[in-house]
């Protein structure tokens, strides 16, 4: 009996040995909560769906390279957050302080091209399948999207700037507690220990990147921290957003990844993770993780002639052969295309050898910004030594294709002061390029909300106001047909050298003759510079362009966005620009109005002038809108404004109130420009 049961005792350690042994080729060891992954070599216990996988090399691969997908990834058991985890009332206990760290990179199909994005998730349930792909990075949709009963926090690592959450560029780190519209961002980057100088990281770059997520449970504080592969932990986080959580993660929590891309195609990776509870996440063993792939034509050309090489009897032929067909190939690419529709825009022409040479053959350094359909480089042409921006559409688009057309037919053959300049462009079989005039002090919404540039002046202000006027009054009344821009706002204003305004972006752009009607049947811009009458039938006119303009002129001399998000109590309301000004005006509280970044004071006759004219101009009645002649005249002093009495707000009622009377529903989601085309404010300037 005693020899069986020390044989008995022997096969239990045995088996046990065996599933300790288990669970640390998997990768995932450690108690209930914590684990770390130093590579996913035989972690088989993940839990996947979408895309998602792990790969040979044992990356965790999110999204496969195909547009529009999303993937799911998460560590297989729960999590015991609240209290010990284990007591009556851990559900009404606060959660504890946690940490994670891990290291990802993004791959982008074609070069600094890549959509959207992925986040590390803490939510309840392993099961995200309701999620859409593109901008909700795949863990939320447009009905979980802002509800509390979502019970998800994350933290997004966004390369596709979203006006509809808000999102500050292109290239950012978010906090994000159930909802994409972010507690708090940052571009993405890191602050250099010994000299406390920020430093960018390009998130589409391919390279591999760690970042360390911290919850202080007592502070109710999310740090989170970014630095290259190989660099110490900087002290400074990059985002520091105050949260509760307690009021956000359920007893259960799981902690994952998700990823999705757009219309450009991107392939998300996670090398190694790890988690803890109640101290600092395990330490990732960097010796172990898998490399991320790099796919490049190079690359595969010597992978092909190392497997050619063996065979020596053919190998003089096939090389032959190939050179012959990869010449044709390469002469074949970059044969220029033309059709009918170019013969009266032929003398902007620019050829590919001479935007590739002025661009150093579009390399990373040069890269200026991405966005819906295409990324945007700063180059100098070899010919005249001109800057330029050079605007690379995503071939594979045919949204993108009908932009490149709509530019270099309407842009192309415009010549005014306040218009960004077409210098030229190129079209080859696979590639649509525009060039512009370069516009050194980026775009006019960088300089109202901190995007890097120094505030404006008034006297700036001023001027930029009457120089979109000029350029707009040019565009409906004074070319030889009519252009609609149906995009203006602060993004598409750019400054030249001299801070010049130059209105840009003519890829939603619309022109008709002038004894003719322009109909449309695509609602098209971005919200809060849409005119009611557009929404509800789909028909623009110089008088939409009029809207806008308003929304963006309350818009300079504010300091605040059209439309913005306002916390009423426990729920959030949109505060429409036009009401809150309108409101002050009645109450003669002008000061209360003012920008107070605007520098070096301001003169309170201009200053009250351009709030009567943007208030007239954003009037939700088409018919009490000005032309832009007469918004001219008013801003020259040169004719009297009419009074702005109660009557033509409609007796105080707000914006909101008067599109819903006419039938229009506040909430719908409108279409975005700079979700369909690159932001100007990073492709036609140096950008951040």
């Amino acid at each position: 009996m005693l020899e069986a049961s020390c044989v008995c005792v022997l096969l239990l350690l045995f088996f046990w040995g065996l599933l300790l042994a288990a669970v640390a080729v998997s990768g995932g060891g450690g108690g209930d909560d914590k684990f770390v992954y130093s590579g996913f070599a035989g972690a088989t216990n993940l839990t996947l769906h979408g895309a998602a996988m792990v790969t040979p090399g044992g990356l965790l691969q999110l999204t496969d390279g195909a547009a529009v997908s999303k993937g799911h990834a998460f560590h297989p058991m729960p999590l015991h957050l609240r209290g010990g985890g284990k007591e009556a009332a851990a559900a009404a206990a606060a959660v504890r302080s946690f940490s994670a760290s891990f290291v990802f990179g993004i791959v982008p199909v074609a070069p600094g091209m890549g959509g959207h994005g992925l986040a590390l998730v803490v939510a309840p349930s392993r099961d995200l399948s309701t999620g859409t792909a593109s901008s909700y990075l795949g863990f939320l949709n447009s009905t979980s999207n802002g509800n509390a009963r979502s019970h998800i926090v994350a933290v997004e690592l966004d390369t596709i700037q979203s006006p509809e959450f808000q999102d500050m560029d292109d290239n950012h780190v978010g906090v994000d507690v159930n909802s994409l519209v972010s507690v708090n961002s940052s571009t993405a980057g890191y602050y250099d220990d010994r000299t406390g100088e920020f430093r960018n990281l390009i998130l589409v770059s391919g390279e591999a990147t760690q970042a360390w997520v911290d919850y202080d449970g007592d502070a109710k504080r999310i740090d989170v921290t970014l630095a290259p592969v190989g660099t110490k932990k900087p002290r400074k986080p990059l985002v520091s957003a105050s949260a509760d959580l307690s009021t956000v993660i359920t007893d259960v929590a799981y902690v994952g990844f998700s990823a999705a891309t757009g219309k450009l195609r991107t392939r998300h990776y996670v090398l190694g993770c790890s988690f803890a509870v109640d101290e600092p996440a395990p330490a990732i063993d960097m010796a172990r993780l898998p490399g991320l792939p790099h796919a490049s034509s190079k690359s595969k050309l010597k992978a092909a002639l190392a497997i050619a090489l063996p065979v020596v009897a053919g190998v003089v032929a096939l090389a032959t052969v190939a050179c012959v067909l990869l010449h044709v190939r390469r002469r074949y690419r970059y044969v220029e295309l033309r059709e009918d529709w170019e013969i009266e825009f032929g003398a902007h022409r620019l050829s590919y050898k001479e935007l590739s040479r002025a661009t150093d053959g579009f390399k990373k350094k040069n890269l200026l910004g991405t966005g819906g359909f295409g990324a945007v480089f700063k180059g100098v042409l070899p010919t005249s030594g001109t800057e330029v921006a050079v605007k690379r559409v995503a071939h594979g688009s045919r949204q993108g294709m009908k932009e490149f057309v709509a530019e270099v037919a309407t842009i192309g053959r415009l010549r005014h002061r306040n218009l960004v300049q077409l210098l030229g462009y190129c079209r080859l079989k696979d590639e649509l390029l525009l060039a512009y005039d370069y516009m050194p002090n980026g775009s006019v919404e960088s300089h109202l909300y901190g995007g890097g540039k120094p505030a404006l002046s008034w006297a700036q202000r001023f001027r930029i106001i009457k120089g979109v006027a000029s350029g707009l009054l040019y565009l409906h009344e004074e070319w030889e047909q009519v252009v609609v821009h149906r995009d203006v706002k602060a993004s598409n204003i750019l400054l030249d050298g001299e801070m010049n305004a130059r209105l840009g972006d003519f890829g939603l752009a619309r022109l008709h003759d002038r004894d003719a009607e322009l109909r449309t049947t695509v609602v098209a811009g971005t919200f809060g510079y849409i005119a009611p009458e557009l929404a509800l039938t789909g028909r623009a006119s110089p008088l939409t362009d009029v809207f806008a303009f308003g929304a963006f002129l309350l818009e300079v001399a504010t300091g605040r966005r059209p439309v913005e998000e306002a916390m009423d109590g426990s729920s959030s309301r949109r505060f429409m620009l036009v009401d809150w000004v309108f409101e002050h005006w009645r109450n003669e509280s002008l000061a209360e109005m003012v920008d107070p970044r605007i520098q070096g004071g301001y003169d309170v006759g201009e200053l009250s002038l351009a709030l009567r004219v943007g208030l007239l101009c954003s009037h939700p009645l088409a018919s009490v809108r000005p032309g832009m002649r007469q918004v001219m005249q008013y801003l020259a002093g040169d004719a009297p404004l009419p009074e702005l009495a109660p009557t033509t707000h409609h007796m105080g009622m707000s914006m909101l109130s008067l599109l819903q009377n006419q039938g229009f529903d506040s909430s719908i989601v409108m279409v975005s420009s700079s979700s369909s085309s690159v932001s100007l404010d990073t492709c036609l300037s140096g950008g951040r």
